[in-house]
């Protein structure tokens, strides 16, 4: 099949170099326009589009998918299909209708659940145990179309979200190539979604990512896992804002109050609502990540104080 690729983040690369290297033809790929990035805040190309730079393919970086010039280059280029990966922008149905096998996406969630910009994020947070990868048919829905494959992967007790997206883009990628064979040979069948078990995966804010000490120290876990590497976990310690590493619970440890640092030789403890937590790194505003002993040590905490 003639396909055009739409994505934009890194996470989209592997399934973007499956289809090049796969027997579909890829003419074209579609991503988000130029964005200002680093100190300088000069524009930067997404990894999707600087990946077809170097690959001598077709770049699109319409501002909307609804613009008339992008839907007439899209009709020019007559696409068999268009392969989806974290594009992040809504494709109207003036899109939509043109390729005559659709767009199809490549999720990473088993749908019906967690629909949404963050699934992988929201899946660490809320402790789930199971996981994994969707490729269904794009349609006006959030996530809602009709699904051809799934794939599934554990989440592991010290996985962060970043650990776990890196794992399901890989394996995403041969499951996104599996349906676009079969869907070019004519066996691909798409299945309706369970009306059952659907939630929600909205994008996690920089508040989201600020670390509930009164939690319980599983909840801490997660959180902290669940905000790496974005949008950063985070914490404050007198008066100004310190990044936190993921962190390890302890649960036969001292009796400390939610926030509250003791500061051992080898070691750093938080306390949360129920035991405490080992720091990992810790990065101070304008410093290096280091460990939290380094950090200690540095700042010089003294007893009773506190994370907030």
């Amino acid at each position: 099949m003639r396909v055009v690729f739409a994505g934009t983040p890194a996470v989209a690369v592997p399934s973007l170099a499956a289809v090049a290297a796969s027997g579909h033809e890829l003419v074209a790929v579609v991503t988000r326009p130029d964005a200002p990035a680093g100190r300088g805040r000069g524009l930067s190309r997404s990894p999707v589009g600087a990946w077809a730079d170097e690959h001598g393919v077709e770049v699109l970086t319409p501002a909307r998918p609804r613009e008339p010039e992008f839907l007439a280059r899209l009709r020019e280029l007559a696409p068999d299909c268009v392969p989806v990966v974290a594009y992040g922008a809504l494709v109207p149905p003036s899109a939509l209708e043109i390729p005559r096998h659709g767009w199809v996406n490549l999720h990473f969630s088993l749908l019906p659940a967690w629909r949404g910009a963050a699934p992988v994020q929201h899946a660490v947070l809320h402790g789930d145990e199971l996981t994994g990868a969707s490729v269904f048919q794009l349609e006006e829905g959030l996530d809602t179309g009709p699904v051809y494959g799934t794939l599934t992967d554990e989440i592991r007790p010290t996985d962060t979200s970043g650990d776990l997206l890196e794992r399901l883009a890989t394996s995403g990628a041969g499951l996104l190539v599996a349906v676009l064979d079969a869907i070019a040979d004519g066996t691909a069948r798409a299945e309706p979604q369970p009306a059952d078990g659907v939630s929600l995966a909205p994008k996690l804010t920089v508040e989201d990512a600020r670390v509930r000490w009164a939690d319980p120290a599983f909840a801490v876990d997660r959180r902290i896992r669940a905000c790496t590497p974005a949008p950063g976990p985070w914490t404050t310690f007198r008066g100004e804002r310190v990044k936190l590493g993921p962190v390890v619970p302890v649960p036969d440890g001292p009796d400390l109050k939610p926030g509250e640092l003791l500061v051992e030789k080898s070691r750093v403890l938080a306390g949360t609502a129920t035991g405490p937590v080992r720091l990992g790194e810790v990065r101070a505003a304008g410093k290096r990540a280091m460990p939290a002993t380094d950090w200690a040590r540095g700042a010089r905490v003294a007893a009773g104080e506190e994370l907030a």
